[in-house]
């Protein structure tokens, strides 16, 4: 009891522990070898065991990867014969002038834009414009510094689509009153194979819009009994309202006529339900 009470008190066996340990140590090092060894073991197989196991999952996937690459390559060989067979032209490339937004236009009646580039910078008349998501619409008028735009949701604004679903040719016109501003797919069969969400984009067929551009999306679809044909509503996937920087592509063919015999490409507009030079 004395000693629990110095000790507790006092602190007077502080030294004697102190020298137990210190003797004690080299015992207690002694006792945790095995232990210590067989963690050390066990944990040697462990990670060897995890190393193999990757490296296997690894090789596998490398394997994959190598029959991806050789069935890739193997492709692309085929599709360069088919071409050199057939005799097809490769897709023409266009090149593009960036442009910014400077506002839009006054008219009430129609919706367009004013760009920052016009006829000194080679802006053509009928030039696609688009922005980093879609189409936005074309140049319709140029002056020597600016250029007007007509958006596609304009009511006299149409243009070539394909479905990327189907591979379906039609013609998006614009329908600037409807759902705030959208497109509309016309004289469309009731019984036509569209779902709402499929993906429209323009076609190339007109000439003016290189093929694959991204235009719109398949919104809303009405099949009525009273018609035959389908009212199918189409959201744009450019900023149509908000772009403020545009890239201006230059047509597919040349606008400019070189003689008088020559006539330009047209300009695509709706008029009365129909497209009209």
């Amino acid at each position: 009891m004395f000693l629990m009470v110095a000790d507790a008190r006092f602190q007077m066996t502080q030294s004697v522990r102190s020298a137990l340990a210190t003797v004690l140590y080299p015992l207690q090092w002694l006792t945790m070898q095995p232990i210590t060894g067989i963690e050390f073991v066990s944990r040697y197989f462990q990670s060897l065991s995890a190393a193999q196991h990757d490296a296997d999952e690894v090789h596998q996937k490398l394997t994959l990867q190598m029959q991806k690459s050789t069935a890739a390559a193997q492709l692309q060989i085929e599709n360069y014969r088919l071409r050199q067979l057939l005799e097809l032209k490769q897709r023409p490339e266009t090149s593009g002038i960036p442009a910014e937004v400077i506002y839009d236009a006054a008219d009430p009646y129609t919706r367009k834009i004013v760009i920052d580039k016009g006829s000194t910078q080679n802006i053509t008349l009928g030039s696609p414009v688009l922005d980093e998501f879609g189409v936005v619409g074309q140049v319709t008028r140029i002056h020597p510094f600016t250029s007007e735009v007509t958006l596609l949701i304009d009511h006299d604004q149409a243009i070539p689509v394909l479905n990327t679903r189907t591979g379906a040719r039609s013609v998006a016109y614009g329908d600037s009153l409807s759902f705030g501003g959208a497109l509309e797919l016309r004289f469309m069969a009731a019984n036509a194979d569209v779902l709402q969400g499929d993906l429209l984009t323009t076609s190339g067929v007109d000439g003016v819009y290189p093929a694959g551009l991204p235009v719109a999306k398949v919104d809303i679809i009405e099949r009525r009994a009273d018609t035959a044909f389908a009212k199918i509503h189409c959201t744009p996937i450019g900023k149509i309202s908000g772009a403020s920087h545009v890239m201006v592509l230059n047509p597919l063919t040349n606008l400019q006529p070189n003689s008088l015999n020559e006539k330009p490409v047209p300009i695509i507009q709706a008029k009365r339900g129909g497209a009209k030079p």
